[in-house]
């Protein structure tokens, strides 16, 4: 029958979704009737009333679907979902709560419902620090050390300054002293966040780039009343202001949307062909690698040799699947 091959409703409005998370820019009607099937095959005013009982069904439930303007200009709308008010918020643990899910996940008994519970709750279903058989030690996994996290952790707990040698995204070793008052969990990585005595500022430090054992120097500041250690470990693919940078060549016509993408991305040259190079600071090279590829053809990593090498995986990863 000529309607088999039709999305249903719930296709239909996922697709819809997924389309308007991932856009780079707001889409018009135009733009989405083009894109999707699911609209393009009544006449217009058909398919208009069927995308504004989609757009209601969504608010209903509580998607963030916005209509704004297309350009700086103001001359067109267009519709966009933000991911940072669609997804939701990464888990954030206080340092008394990571020793005590780290001290379930450890122990034996014969309570393997409750370690995997545990472990599904620090890192989901497919893997991450907590790794091994149940009931057995926790040991090194795709993240960081478990002797790292609770010596972290514990360090956090009494606002310890500890000094560790740290390795940055792009490879630099070096050494850091550290004010600790937090430690957050954030897409499959531990973070320790603090202040950081060497640049007087608050930053996240990945515990797997953690190179020696956390040593205490001695008692450290207390956070501010407001501080809210999530708002450094910021959610989402990609995590603003970090001490490592990275220069990318952009295609012209979409060097400026880059430019306004990435927070405090700075313009440094133009190429001859009149490709434009940023510097855009970051904290984690694999994180930064996905909205680069978002990109395409558009976008060329220069340097740090790091996030290059990372483009290069991902891109045979995709071309092997």
């Amino acid at each position: 029958m000529a309607g088999e091959d039709r999305p249903d409703p719930l296709e239909r409005l996922l697709n819809l979704v997924g389309l308007l998370l991932e856009t780079r820019r707001p889409l018009t009607f135009e733009e989405i009737r083009t894109t999707l099937e699911a609209y393009r095959g009544d006449n217009l005013e058909s398919a208009k009333r069927k995308f504004e009982r989609d757009k209601d069904v969504l608010r209903e439930y509580g998607v963030p679907l916005e209509l704004v303007d297309v350009d700086r200009w103001g001359t067109e709308q267009g519709y966009v979902i933000p991911k940072d008010r669609y997804y939701l918020p990464e888990i954030a643990f206080t340092p008394q709560e990571i020793s005590a899910l780290l001290v379930a996940a450890r122990s034996g008994g014969g309570q393997i419902a409750l370690e995997r519970g545990v472990r599904k709750l620090l890192y989901g279903a497919q893997g991450g620090v907590l790794t091994g058989e149940p009931g057995g030690p926790l040991v090194a996994g795709s993240d960081a050390d478990g002797e790292v996290v609770v010596a972290a952790a514990a360090a956090a707990q009494r606002h310890d300054r500890v000094r560790f040698g740290y390795r940055t995204a792009a490879g630099a070793a070096g050494t850091r002293e550290v004010d600790a008052w937090a430690v957050v969990f954030r897409a499959g990585h531990w973070y320790l966040v603090g202040r950081d005595a060497g640049r007087d500022a608050v930053r996240a430090f990945r515990l797997s780039r953690v190179t020696t054992a956390l040593e205490r120097v001695g008692e450290g500041s207390a956070p501010p009343a407001d501080f809210a250690p999530s708002d450094h470990v910021r959610a989402g693919p990609w995590e603003p202001g970090g001490d490592d940078r990275a220069e990318v060549a952009f295609a012209p016509d979409v060097a400026w949307h880059a430019l306004e993408a990435f927070e405090q991305a700075q313009e440094v040259r133009s190429l001859e062909d009149g490709w434009v190079v940023l510097s855009i600071p970051f904290h984690d090279a694999e994180a930064l690698v996905a909205p680069l590829l978002e990109y395409g053809p558009d976008a060329e990593v220069i340097a740090p040799a790091a996030v290059r090498e990372e483009v290069v995986r991902r891109l045979r990863e995709l071309a092997d699947a």
